[in-house]
């Protein structure tokens, strides 16, 4: 009996060294993640990028600016369709003129079942406009149920490959699939906006190479 209380301590021992060995990694990983300090980020999009369910704080914007160390703005507005998006986009591009757009739509076409061929062509669009303009594009994908479920839908990968973008396809994926992310059945709570920062910042790091741009 001793002897097999013995052995579970030891088990939970090497259980808690392992999770923090892996959280110390991933901390460290997420620190080690960076851009160029002059890198201007423009994070468009609806309430997943507005923040709904969280303080300024703790929003994803906010969250990628205090990992990449640059600055990120957030023009994300509550219950926008990708068609108002896309009437928007043009004078957002030009106040601000980035370097970077982090294009998050499409989820209120989903939930309002509108037409999603339109959404595809609103999203392709948006893309299209940023890059006449030199600026590189990261789409993020906005998954819905899909029978047991949550999945991105086709058209976001079609956007993607039409347009030779990166997608990020996994963070609203997993934080709908599971309840200790979200605020809401729609929305991230402040771990589900930080995994969006820190899963965007590991791309945008990865994949994004500056080059002179004009406007």
């Amino acid at each position: 009996m001793e002897l097999f209380n013995v052995r579970n301590l030891i088990l939970i021992i090497l259980l808690i060294v392992g999770i923090n060995y892996y959280r110390s990694t991933q901390e460290i990983n997420a620190q080690s993640l960076s851009l160029p300090l002059d890198t201007k980020i423009l994070a468009f999009g609806d309430s997943l990028t507005y923040g709904y369910g969280v303080t300024r704080d703790k929003n994803y914007p906010t969250v990628l600016g205090d990992l990449l160390h640059v600055n990120v703005i957030n023009e994300g507005v509550n219950g926008e369709l990708s068609e108002q998006g896309l009437a928007r986009l043009a004078s957002v591009l030009a106040r601000h003129k980035p370097d970077i757009l982090v294009l998050c739509h499409g989820g209120n076409d989903i939930l309002r079942k509108k037409d999603l061929t339109q959404t595809q062509n609103n999203l392709s669009q948006m893309v299209k406009m940023a890059k006449e303009k030199g600026v590189y594009v990261l789409l993020v994908g906005v998954p819905t149920f899909d029978i047991l479920t949550f999945n991105v839908p086709s058209f976001y990968y079609e956007v993607a490959k039409e347009n030779g973008i990166e997608i990020e396809d996994s963070s609203l994926k997993k934080i709908m699939d599971g309840e200790n992310l979200k605020s809401d059945q729609v929305h991230p709570n402040a771990e589900g906006y930080e995994l969006m920062a820190k899963n965007i910042a590991k791309i945008l790091s990865e994949e994004y190479h500056p080059s002179a741009k004009s406007f």
